[in-house]
């Protein structure tokens, strides 16, 4: 007569590098299966594999396969094999699946290393094994994050450093230290944003025609990567974790006021396309009030390729909106007959208006010290609500998220508070040529604009007019003070002495 050979389902599990140095390996266990199967004369139908480089939701999937197989099967199985107790069920709900899984579809649950007989003794037996071995589980989970947060706390990443700075190793212990090229093409990136103009897309093309290489396997950097680094607070020296950001030991790469004001224009909406003058929202349109956009054609000539720069709102095409294209040449031309309006032939009236622009910065220096007086006061406030916040985190009054969050908050305003105030003491030092500055500079725009090349034009865009309307062809600026009072020729020697 011939014995059918017993048949078993098996799970083999690693969960970690530890554990396969001491004996678990999945070889180790599948060799024992197999061993036990040989030895009652049977065989292993289907063997399941849980690696220690699966994830939670990896081996989640893998257990329940393993269950719903077992229950399909049952009629044909024999036995469900372990290497032991905690290599099936590092909880007590994987457990009681198990339990079940023997009781009512009648599949012996097997220990080859950890034998126990099928009775009540034997179950209470195998139940403290997998009681201890969920406590081993839940305690080693807490001990993980007590020690990522007294990690972080001390002011050191958790995992991998953030692209700028690399992993090293250094007397057993692992810290992180800045990365020469890739901080420097960090350093670089938020340079180009927060002062040249750029759009994440032209940002890209302009790090790649640099020469600057993201990674080996990948030369360009993806645009995503881009926008992730420009909101990375690790590179004014933060940590995050859970949410919260902490004080971190490595060396910021980006000051906070390059920071802020990153973080500024990412928050609204950048139309510029080119390295071009009148664009990034210089301009807007007076028909619909959207901005400007550049747009650079290239044309065949006998001498060549020729570029020309046209500007149009970016509503161009929509509906019954007017199809106006301006050449920056017309703007060019517009812009400098404004600057020449700004012009004083008369030494007299020249000198009476530097004296009456320096009366005004001394009234500007009184509020300037105004204002850092309140300044100085409000960053008191926020040093004694720092302390207060530490004292009740020391006495268990606020748990350590609420904490940290509200920590980060405090910082920021000290940050702001120190940017406006270190803003306030230049001011200060600068105000004495102020006026002589100003002035000087009105009289010298259209010789300034012609040598300049388009990131200087921009500045004296910005210095010289508050916004611009393009209202059909015509350009229409407002301009800030004193350069105002000049183009609206309101200087003459009948101007009243205590006022411009």
């Amino acid at each position: 007569m011939v014995v059918a050979m017993k048949q078993f389902v098996a799970l083999a599990r690693v969960s970690s590098r530890e554990q396969e140095r001491e004996g678990f390996s999945l070889d180790i266990q599948e060799d024992a299966l197999r061993q036990y199967a040989k030895s009652h004369d049977g065989k292993i139908v289907r063997l399941f594999k849980i690696a220690e480089t699966a994830s939670k939701t990896e081996e989640r999937k893998t257990f329940r396969e393993v269950i719903a197989f077992a229950k399909k099967h049952c009629m044909e199985l024999d036995g469900l094999l372990v290497y032991k107790v905690d290599r099936a069920a590092r909880n007590l709900f994987d457990f009681v699946e198990i339990e079940r899984l023997e009781s009512e579809y009648d599949v012996p649950f097997i220990c080859v290393s950890q034998p126990t007989e099928n009775n009540p003794a034997g179950r209470m037996m195998r139940r403290t094994l997998a009681n201890m071995a969920s406590f081993y589980t839940e305690q080693q989970s807490v001990d993980v994050r007590e020690g990522l947060a007294r990690r972080v706390r001390e002011g050191w990443f958790i995992g991998l450093a953030p692209y700028g700075y690399r992993n090293v190793r250094k007397e057993g212990r692992g810290i992180v230290e800045v990365d020469p090229v890739a901080s420097d093409n960090v350093k670089r990136i938020f340079q180009l944003f927060a002062y040249a103009n750029h759009t994440l897309d032209t940002l890209v093309d302009k790090l790649a025609d640099e020469g600057r290489q993201f990674r080996p396997s990948t030369p360009k950097f993806p645009r995503s990567s881009v926008h992730n680094i420009l909101k990375d607070r690790a590179y004014i020296g933060e940590i995050e974790h859970k949410g919260q950001w902490y004080p971190g030991k490595h060396a910021p790469l980006v000051d906070r006021a390059t920071w802020d004001r990153v973080q500024g224009l990412l928050g609204g909406h950048i139309y510029q396309s080119h390295d071009l003058t009148y664009g990034g929202q210089r301009l807007v349109c007076g028909h619909c009030g959207h901005p400007i956009t550049g747009e650079v054609k290239t044309k065949k000539t006998k001498a060549g390729p020729k570029q020309y720069i046209y500007y149009r709102c970016v509503y161009y095409n929509k509906g019954d909106h007017p199809r106006i294209r301006l050449p920056e040449a017309e703007l060019d031309r517009q812009v400098l007959e404004v600057f020449a309006s700004m012009r004083i032939e008369d030494d007299d009236v020249r000198d009476w208006f530097r004296m009456v622009l320096a009366s005004q910065t001394k009234d500007s220096q009184d509020e300037s010290k105004a204002q850092r007086s309140e300044l100085t006061r409000q960053e008191s406030l926020l040093v004694a609500q720092q302390d207060r916040l530490l004292d009740m985190r020391l006495q268990d009054e606020l748990d350590q998220d609420s904490y940290a969050a509200k920590q980060t908050q405090l910082r920021d305003r000290l940050a702001s508070i120190k940017l406006q105030r270190d803003a306030i003491d230049r001011a200060h030092d600068e105000t004495a040529d102020l006026a002589s500055k100003v002035f000087e500079l009105s009289q010298t725009l259209t010789e300034k604009w012609v040598s300049a090349d388009c990131f200087e034009k921009r500045r004296i865009l910005e210095i010289v007019f508050l916004n611009c309307t393009l209202d059909d062809v015509s350009l229409v600026p407002t301009i800030r003070k004193p350069f105002d009072v000049l183009a609206k020729g309101l200087i003459s020697k009948n101007s009243r002495g205590d006022r411009i």
